[in-house]
């Protein structure tokens, strides 16, 4: 499916006014604090030696007491460090009693191809809604009968999870920030990959790598559900010449026009996923931020 325009999206769905008034505010102050509207998530990911030693509880607190109110979490099957959470009904227990929801997660496409039902059942029995991929190739120098290959494998299993009423999804890093024949695979992937069936969560720091998220929610209306938040200072360079990861609004992302596209692209859930110590600048900043 190519992508559609802008104007002929909001004519399709009756939200031209809605829409344009988004754009136009990308630079002002509309919004209320905690942008979106929608609840702070945290992805759990950087925190995974904690949950590793057995200390899943006392990290929901934590997470909670900072204002996180959704976590979304890596697969008991596909994540070694993520294991103890594999008993479903304890973990959604425990996520029960901190007062947190998660309703997403990553799933490895191994655990996928070899026993898809099993990370159903876990997502499910947790009370999942999404099942998200890191990425759908090992390489950054893929052909393009693999990048074909990798679509249709991945919309067969997103037509198995969509019969579970569970939306799969793919992030954006390494295989989808590579070329071919000129084009950047992520976007052949948008092309490739069933829009009912498959949903984007956008990763904000790969705009180090080109990838900018407002052009991409503006680009491919309704194709996102997700985002993974962290800033990026693009004037310092890391350590593979790149920008250096900073809390949310330290950095070189217009977190105004990020927000506002947002809307267009679908995005219902965000979460920050940064070590502890930038999770707590992060959260607060959204807290506070108006775009």
């Amino acid at each position: 499916m190519s992508a559609i325009s802008r104007r002929e999206f909001f004519r399709k769905t009756g939200t031209d006014a809605a829409m344009a008034g988004w754009l136009a505010a990308a630079g002002g102050a509309i919004l209320k604090a905690n942008p979106l509207g929608l609840p702070i998530g945290s992805q759990t990911y950087p925190h995974r030696q904690v949950i590793k030693d057995g200390g899943f509880a006392g990290l929901l607190q934590t997470l909670r007491e900072i204002g996180v109110e959704r976590i979304e979490l890596c697969s008991a099957f596909g994540y070694a460090e993520f294991a103890p959470l594999a008993d479903a009904k304890q973990t959604r227990k425990m996520l029960d009693d901190s007062g947190l929801k998660c309703e997403s997660a990553h799933f490895s496409l191994r655990e996928l191809r070899e026993n898809q039902q099993k990370s159903i059942d876990w997502a499910a029995e947790i009370g999942m809604t999404q099942m998200l991929v890191a990425s759908l190739g090992g390489g950054n120098t893929p052909a393009m009968d693999e990048v074909k290959k990798a679509a249709d494998e991945y919309n067969a299993i997103a037509a198995v999870a969509a019969k579970a009423r569970l939306q799969q999804g793919l992030h954006n890093e390494g295989f989808e920030s590579s070329n071919v024949g000129g084009r950047r695979t992520y976007d052949i992937l948008m092309d490739l990959l069933d829009p009912t069936l498959v949903k984007f969560q956008f990763q904000m720091s790969t705009i180090a790598q080109g990838l900018v998220a407002a052009e991409y929610f503006t680009t491919y209306p309704g194709r996102f559900i997700s985002m993974h938040v962290q800033d990026v200072d693009l004037n310092q360079m890391g350590p593979r010449g790149r920008g250096v990861q900073t809390p949310v609004g330290k950095g070189s992302i217009d977190w105004a026009k990020t927000f506002a596209a947002a809307k267009i692209g679908g995005v219902k859930n965000y979460f920050v996923e940064q070590n502890m110590e930038f999770t707590k600048a992060s959260v607060a900043a959204l807290k506070e931020m108006r775009v």
